[in-house]
């Protein structure tokens, strides 16, 4: 079995009741090292798991985890495909993680959602200028914006020559008719502004 499948399987036997790190190790006929190592990488992942120490303790899943459906249904599934197709060559900076996500998600689909996903995927298609900026200035802007950071920029307007300095406090990334705009408090200008990226 991969790790993958080991780390499914424990998410499985731990949604039906919660278990010491011996009975799950037993159960998969792993190491119990393994299975530390494995609901480790689970926990980093944001699987909720919650360890209670000493005796009748070990490890189970929140009640409120049992309810949330692990899958996504078919029209999830679609909507996950089309998006990501609509995020490609845009310039997205996040596309590595978002085709990560995706194969994710094929990964665990059985045949005939593969092929219905496929379809699905094919259905849709994007024509994105090549002008698109670089991923790591559009990465920049929107940690600066999460984060509530003040970032200093270069500046140049339009078709002019000049080159401005500029500190600004980001609100948020727009992608309009193909170019990138971050909408920002200018501090030289004292006042919100758009800025082509």
């Amino acid at each position: 079995m991969s790790k993958a499948d080991h780390m499914l399987s424990i998410l499985w036997m731990l949604k039906q009741r919660g278990r010491t790190a011996g009975e799950l190790a037993e159960a998969l006929e792993i190491s119990v090292r393994s299975v530390y190592r494995y609901i480790d990488a689970l926990c980093i992942s944001g699987v909720p798991i919650i360890a209670d120490s000493g005796p009748g303790g070990g490890y189970s899943l929140p009640e409120h985890f049992s309810e949330v459906p692990l899958f996504f249904d078919s029209d999830e599934q679609r909507s996950l495909l089309q998006a990501a197709s609509f995020a490609r060559g845009t310039g997205y900076p996040y596309v590595e993680a978002l085709d990560q996500a995706i194969a994710k998600l094929k990964r665990y689909s059985n045949a005939q959602q593969l092929e219905q996903m496929e379809r699905h995927e094919s259905g849709i298609e994007t024509i994105h200028s090549p002008a698109a900026p670089l991923p790591h200035l559009l990465q920049e802007l929107e940690l600066a914006t999460a984060n509530g950071h003040t970032l200093q920029m270069e500046y140049r307007k339009g078709n002019e020559e000049t080159i401005s300095s500029r500190a600004i406090d980001p609100y948020g990334l727009v992608l309009w008719k193909g170019q990138w705009y971050t909408v920002a408090y200018c501090h030289q200008r004292q006042e919100i502004r758009s800025f082509r990226v």
